[in-house]
């Protein structure tokens, strides 16, 4: 009630009654939602199709439709929307410069987006301020503003774990030397940078989806979880997993690894035992660089987090200076679920701001 009457009376700035609206585009589908500036959700959810690998105009009507279902479900002014997208992108030009997952067949070859017009296209459709960002960074801006960095920490880093691994770097003015003004979303030279994943554990490693051999997404993506299990499997090891699956290898999944490991499964145990030694390499490595004051683990793979968790800080000790570690804080991210809608609609405020 003090704010609606503050801002009835024309005391108070407009911004604190408008929404943004968060938009997380996926692979799958396109989800949104309208979101205050203190992270209340508002309205209803909108989620369709988002039609990643049909060409660019699909793409653009899928997300056209849910802007515009949100802003109608939400009954008050949308002041910008922000836009989570897997990719390198950049917000400036309105392009996204690269993106793996989304484009379409061709002459019987998949010819992913590079240097696609977003932004225009959006902001015509919908008459709405576009902000652009990539997902994996904008979830970290989303968890500094709305989650464990409770819009204060000196430095945030996050990873995501998921069918890959992401990563964004968050710093507070005070945490920089020079002129600054915060929070500030590392985004690189060319505004790429913040690609956590590729951090290169072992020369000449394994490979990955994102073609870079030895590096963390190598080891920790979910296929390498699961490729894990059942390399074990094939060669004779006992496991309950086989019996949740009922043999049918190809049906393992993270989550059925710990469901096994809730059974006191050794096989599934010492898989996340790996997993978050791998982890804890990278994480070590990831705290000398930025010295975070927090360190969130996210993405729906940190629903283990009982299983890896442990070994993840114990490794990271043994790599980290220990001055550096000590004020680091380790945990799981507070937004899992919302993170790419929180991360757009972080996007959005800041632009606003």
């Amino acid at each position: 009630m003090f704010r609606r009457t503050q801002y009835e009376a024309g005391i108070m700035s407009p911004l604190v009654m408008k929404c943004v609206i968060g938009v997380d585009l996926g692979g799958t589908n396109v989800r949104a939602q309208a979101i205050t500036e203190n992270g209340e959700l508002v309205g209803e959810r909108f989620e369709n199709p988002s039609n990643a690998q049909s060409g660019i105009e699909p793409v653009v009507q899928a997300c056209a439709l849910t802007i515009g279902q949100v802003a109608a479900s939400c009954g008050k002014e949308i002041g910008a929307v922000g836009m989570a997208v897997p990719g390198h992108i950049d917000d400036k030009a309105g392009l996204v410069k690269w993106a793996p997952n989304f484009g379409q067949v061709v002459d019987g070859v998949f010819r992913y987006w590079q240097d696609v017009p977003l932004k225009r296209p959006l902001e015509e459709r919908t008459g709405q301020k576009i902000v652009l960002g990539n997902d994996a960074n904008a979830a970290a801006l989303g968890e500094y503003k709305f989650g464990t960095g409770k819009n204060s920490a000196k430095c945030l880093v996050m990873l995501t774990l998921g069918t890959g691994i992401g990563g964004g770097v968050v710093f507070a003015p005070e945490a920089m030397f020079g002129n600054a003004t915060g929070p500030l979303l590392m985004l690189g030279g060319n505004l790429g940078g913040g690609e956590l994943g590729h951090t290169i554990l072992q020369m000449n490693g394994l490979d990955s989806t994102g073609g870079a051999y030895g590096s963390l997404e190598a080891y920790c993506q979910r296929d390498a979880i699961i490729r894990r299990a059942q390399h074990r499997i094939n060669r004779g090891r006992k496991s309950i997993i086989n019996d949740l699956v009922e043999g049918d290898w190809s049906k393992i999944t993270p989550k059925t690894i710990t469901e096994a490991a809730e059974k006191g499964d050794g096989l599934a145990i010492e898989v996340w035992r790996e997993f978050g030694q791998f982890l804890g390499m990278a994480t070590g490595s990831l705290i000398n660089i930025f010295a975070p004051d927090v360190l969130a683990i996210g993405g729906q793979i940190s629903k283990a987090s009982d299983w890896f968790l442990p070994y993840l800080i114990d490794e990271a000790r043994n790599i980290a200076a220990p001055t550096i570690f000590r004020d680091t804080n380790i945990q799981l991210a507070d937004q899992i679920e919302n993170a790419g809608i929180l991360g757009g609609a972080a996007l959005a405020l800041e632009s606003i701001r």
